[in-house]
């Protein structure tokens, strides 16, 4: 009889990857379309004005942005120093009161219970040790607070998607997928019982010239994505793409030879 022994991950060692891997490209660019998730994620939250507010995994700051036009007192955290220096020139640009500071989001440098509200868009679903992240939210946030989230669904376009780049680069060892953050099931399990969970089925639509455009965008800019085709070899960048622009061919709902994937996401108001 052969024992199986648990894989631990090295958070830290995938953590370094994941942050060079973000750090490519330039997400800020592709971070700019998705814009509106945010403005909608702050009027599910239904803050008061002037609440404290920590962005988790804030990337070019999307939530940050649509918080501070709300008046809130914002701080903007990430791992990645150049996706913070994106969110900040962008809240200068509109003179926005954010403070931002780099921040790994298993292990948030703030003490208990110091934030009305903790949020994060498509962001802190990418956390390698996630039931550590969910933890954190929790720890920072105050009682009676809100954590509002945005996490691609499994099954939507971008979970699908990442399912893609995994069928041709092995995650890490021992990590989930990060589309578990749009499961229903799973939150609960993560926040509960410190939390109640109310999560509501939404979509994003992205919209690009045609198919071969969103595959340029992505492969030049998105991290995960340039990451991926760097690591293969010719036929292997091949084979990838080509299973890049068969799932946009099964998901695309436009007739006029453009690309217009509606992916699934949910938008997750919990109560701490």
């Amino acid at each position: 009889m052969t024992l199986q022994t648990e894989i631990k991950p090295d958070f830290d060692a995938i953590k370094s990857k994941q942050n060079a891997a973000w750090a490519s490209g330039d997400y800020a660019v592709v971070g700019t379309t998705i814009q509106v998730v945010g403005e909608t994620l702050a009027e599910a939250v239904d803050l008061v004005p002037g609440a404290t507010v920590l962005d988790v995994a804030s990337g070019n700051g999307n939530a940050t942005l649509a918080m501070a036009r709300r008046w809130h007192k914002v701080t903007s955290t990430d791992y990645v120093q150049s996706l913070l220096d994106k969110g900040q020139a962008r809240a200068q640009a509109e003179n926005l009161n954010v403070a931002f500071e780099v921040a790994d989001a298993e292990a948030l440098p703030f003490a208990d219970a110091s934030f009305d509200a903790v949020v994060s868009t498509f962001g802190v679903m990418f956390a390698p040790n996630q039931h550590k992240a969910a933890s954190e939210m929790l720890r920072v946030c105050k009682p009676g607070g809100s954590i509002g989230m945005a996490n691609w669904t499994p099954s939507g376009f971008i979970g699908q998607l990442f399912k893609t780049l995994g069928g041709h680069v092995a995650p890490p060892p021992g990590v989930e997928s990060p589309a578990l953050w749009g499961d229903v099931a799973w939150l609960e399990n993560a926040f509960a019982p410190a939390a109640s969970v109310n999560a509501n089925l939404r979509q994003f639509v992205f919209r690009y010239r045609d198919a071969k455009h969103f595959l340029d965008v992505f492969r030049t800019l998105y991290g995960p994505v340039h990451k991926a085709f760097l690591s293969l070899d010719e036929a292997g960048r091949a084979a990838l793409e080509q299973d890049i622009l068969a799932l946009i061919d099964r998901m695309n709902v436009a007739t006029d030879g453009s690309m217009k994937v509606p992916s699934d996401y949910l938008e997750i108001v919990i109560t701490r």
